[in-house]
């Protein structure tokens, strides 16, 4: 199993960015799949979720609104497209399936700073 997330970087207040996962090694398009963020000396916070299909997606409070997950099954991707961002939200975006986690990728990492 390999979970590579990419597309993060450094915005203004108020930008946007749009991060992608790509995953493989396993059946991609039976589980639902999730963004979440970590900043250092916090635990890992749930940020979205998207179901198999991609018919049903759910939001933490502090995102919604913001944020919009989605999936190409054909590509075996992952996304997550950021708007409004705020200086709240620089952390480390990982992805991984719901349910029993596979081994965590290296993150991308999203710093909004003016």
């Amino acid at each position: 199993v390999q979970l590579v997330e990419s597309g993060g970087g450094l915005v203004q207040p108020g930008g946007s960015l749009r991060l992608s996962c790509a995953a493989s090694g396993f059946r991609f398009s039976r589980y639902a799949m999730n963004w979440y963020r970590q900043v250092p000396g916090k635990e890992r916070e749930l940020v979205a979720t998207i179901s198999s299909g991609g018919g049903s997606t759910n939001y933490a409070d502090s995102v919604k609104g913001r944020f919009t997950i989605s999936r190409d099954n054909a590509k075996n991707m992952v996304y997550l497209q950021m708007n409004s961002l705020k200086p709240e939200d620089t952390a480390v975006y990982y992805c991984n399936r719901g349910g029993i986690l596979y081994p965590w990728g290296q993150g991308t990492q999203v710093t909004v700073s003016s």
